[in-house]
C-alpha cells in the first residue's frame, strides 16, 4: 500500500492502520485484509498497474445487486481509481445444505428482479475483459440479438485481436450466431438482474452459514446465462439447484441450452488465458453449428 492510500484510509476512519495481510484476490488485483487499530477489518483491492476502471464497475455492480434487496453483498466503503475498500466478510470453514439452499433460493429471487432492457447502463468487465452491455435498439428488447451480438460476437472480435480466432472457429461462430434466434426460441422472458460471473469463487459462506455474492459482472439478461456459469466449473450442490428450481422453475430444455451459454465464458477464458480453452470452445461450436 502506498503512503497516499494509507493516509486516505487513516484520515477517513480517524485512526491508524494496524496491519495488512495478503489474501487471495484473483488474477487482476492485489488484495489484503486490512485491520485498523480499533480492530475493525476491511477487504482492500489494489490495482497492479495504476488506475483501473474495473474497480468503479465492480462497485456499481455490487450496488445494483444490493438494490434487489434479496442477496447479501459486501458494502462498498471507499473507492478510487486504483483501489476498492469493502466490508470484510469472515468466511466459515464449510458450506452446509441450508447455506446452499438459501443461496439457490436467493439467486431465484435475484432473477425475479426485472429490468426494462437487456444490458446495463454502462459497459463493465468480465474478469479482466471488457463486457459489452450497450446494445443496439433491437438488442435492448430481444435477448437472442443481445446474446449473439454483445456476448458471442463481441468475444469473437476479442479473439481476432488476440490471434485465437482460427478460420475454423470463426466459420462455426458465424453459423452459430445466425442460429441463435432459433436455438433460444420459446425461452423469452423479461430481463433479469444477473450476477454475470457466478462461478464458485464468487460466492462466500460466512461463519454464520449465510451466503454472499462478490465480484459481479452485472447486467440484465436471461437467467439461464447465470445458471450456466454455476455449472461450468462446479462448486454448487444439488441442494442449490433444487432450491432454485422450486422457487423459479426453468423452461423445459434448459440442459440442451446450457453449453451455449457456457460458450461465452469459455471464449472469455480463451481470450484471457490462452489456447488451453480452445478445445472446449471448438467442441461447443461443433455441437450447435457443426
Amino acid at each position: 500500500m502506498n503512503s497516499d492510500l494509507q493516509s486516505r484510509i487513516e484520515k477517513k476512519f480517524a485512526e491508524p492502520i494496524k496491519s495488512t495481510v495478503a489474501v487471495s484476490g484473483g488474477c487482476i488485483a492485489n488484495s489484503c485484509k486490512l485491520q485498523l487499530s480499533s480492530g475493525r477489518e476491511f477487504f482492500l483491492k489494489q490495482s497492479r498497474g495504476g488506475s483501473s476502471s474495473s474497480f468503479a464497475s465492480e462497485a456499481r455492480g455490487l450496488e445494483e445487486l444490493r438494490k434487489s434487496g434479496v442477496v447479501r453483498v459486501p458494502e462498498v466503503v471507499d473507492k478510487g481509481p486504483d483501489f476498492l475498500l469493502l466490508e470484510w466478510i469472515e468466511v466459515g470453514k464449510n458450506s452446509t445444505d441450508s447455506s446452499m439452499e438459501e443461496l439457490g433460493r436467493q439467486l431465484a429471487e435475484l432473477h425475479s428482479f426485472r429490468g426494462e432492457k437487456f444490458g446495463f447502463v454502462e459497459d463493465n468487465y468480465l474478469g479482466d475483459s471488457p463486457q459489452s452491455n450497450l446494445s443496439s435498439t433491437a438488442g435492448k428488447d430481444n435477448w437472442a440479438i443481445f446474446f449473439a451480438g454483445n456476448r458471442l460476437h463481441f468475444q469473437a472480435e476479442l479473439a481476432e485481436k488476440k490471434g485465437y480466432a482460427t478460420p475454423e472457429i470463426r466459420g462455426l461462430l458465424d453459423v452459430l450466431i445466425e442460429k441463435i434466434p432459433d436455438l433460444l426460441s420459446g425461452t423469452e422472458e423479461k430481463p433479469s438482474l444477473l450476477h454475470g460471473d457466478l462461478w464458485c469463487g464468487n460466492y462466500l459462506i460466512d461463519v454464520d452459514g449465510r451466503p454472499w455474492l462478490i465480484d459481479p459482472a452485472v447486467y440484465y439478461g436471461h437467467r439461464e446465462a447465470d445458471l450456466a456459469m454455476t455449472s461450468l466449473f462446479g462448486g454448487f450442490t444439488k441442494t442449490f439447484y433444487s432450491a432454485y428450481e422450486s422457487a423459479f422453475p426453468l423452461v423445459p430444455g434448459y440442459p440442451e441450452r446450457e453449453p451455449l451459454y457456457q460458450l461465452y465464458h469459455l471464449m472469455n477464458h480463451l481470450n484471457l488465458f490462452g489456447t488451453g480453452y480452445y478445445g472446449q470452445v471448438l467442441s461447443i461450436l461443433k455441437r450447435y453449428a457443426g
